[in-house]
C-alpha cells in the first residue's frame, strides 16, 4: 500500500468515525460518551457540526479516532491471549475488560 491509498485510507475511516459518533450522540448521547469515550463538550459539538464541516474534519491526514486500549491486561482480556491457563470464561473476561476501560472513561470527564 502506497502513501497515497493509505491517506485515502485515514480519510475514509475519519469520515466512518464522524458519521457513526453523530449518529450516537443523537440516539443516546449519554451512551455515545460512555462508548466514544469522549467527553459531554466534544460529543454536543460532535452532534453540531454540519455536513460540510465533517468532510471538511474527515479530510485531514491525521487519524481522528484512537484505540482506548493501551495496556496489555485489557488487550489479554479481550483476546485472551497471553494466558498461560484459562482463568475464567471469555464472557467474564470481556466483563472485566469492559469494567476496565469503563474506569478510564471517568478520567476523560
Amino acid at each position: 500500500m502506497n502513501t497515497e491509498q493509505l491517506l485515502a485510507e485515514i480519510r475514509e475511516a475519519n469520515l466512518t468515525y464522524l458519521m457513526l459518533a453523530q449518529n450516537l450522540i443523537r440516539q443516546d448521547k449519554a451512551a455515545a460518551v460512555f462508548r466514544l469515550g469522549i467527553n459531554e463538550e466534544s460529543a454536543e459539538l460532535l452532534a453540531s457540526l454540519s455536513s460540510a464541516q465533517v468532510l471538511k474534519l474527515a479530510s485531514g491526514n491525521t487519524l481522528l479516532c484512537r484505540f482506548r486500549v493501551d495496556d496489555d491486561m485489557v488487550w489479554s482480556l479481550l483476546t485472551n491471549h497471553g494466558t498461560p491457563k484459562k482463568v475464567g470464561n471469555e464472557a467474564t473476561n470481556r466483563l472485566h475488560a469492559n469494567i476496565l476501560m469503563a474506569g478510564r472513561v471517568s478520567e476523560v470527564l
